[in-house]
């Protein structure tokens, strides 16, 4: 997906998006301003942890910052579960190819292991 897609949507949809409190929330700490960031994402459980779509790239500031990190707090249904281990995984790999995937050509997720339990697979 475009860049300029992925700004405007950010300014436009995140905001709301977190308003609502409809979307899980990323937790993530900036690795250089060192801030504390939060980010609507579409993470779905899977054995152990949970996947999220990069839909525009590995260029995107908050994939960058949970690398960097090698941690991040994802909040799903108001509960916040401490995730490690983020590393990039083929979806075909996890077995998360949808019709949206397929469409939008997005091939790649960002896997995050729980902490001290599984997530529930959906």
């Amino acid at each position: 997906m475009p860049r300029w897609l992925g700004r405007l949507n950010r300014r436009a949809f995140n905001s709301r998006a977190l308003a609502r409190g409809t979307w899980p929330v990323l937790r993530h700490v900036g690795r250089v301003s060192g801030r504390t960031f939060r980010t609507p994402v579409g993470a779905v459980p899977v054995e152990g942890g949970y996947v999220i779509n990069i839909v525009y790239g590995r260029r995107t500031d908050w994939l960058r910052n949970v690398l960097a990190a090698g941690e991040c707090v994802l909040e799903v249904d108001g509960q916040e579960r401490a995730c490690v281990r983020p590393r990039i995984v083929a979806l075909a790999d996890v077995g998360r190819v949808g019709p949206v995937e397929r469409s939008l050509r997005i091939t790649e997720g960002l896997r995050l292991d729980v902490v001290g339990g599984a997530a529930s697979p959906g």
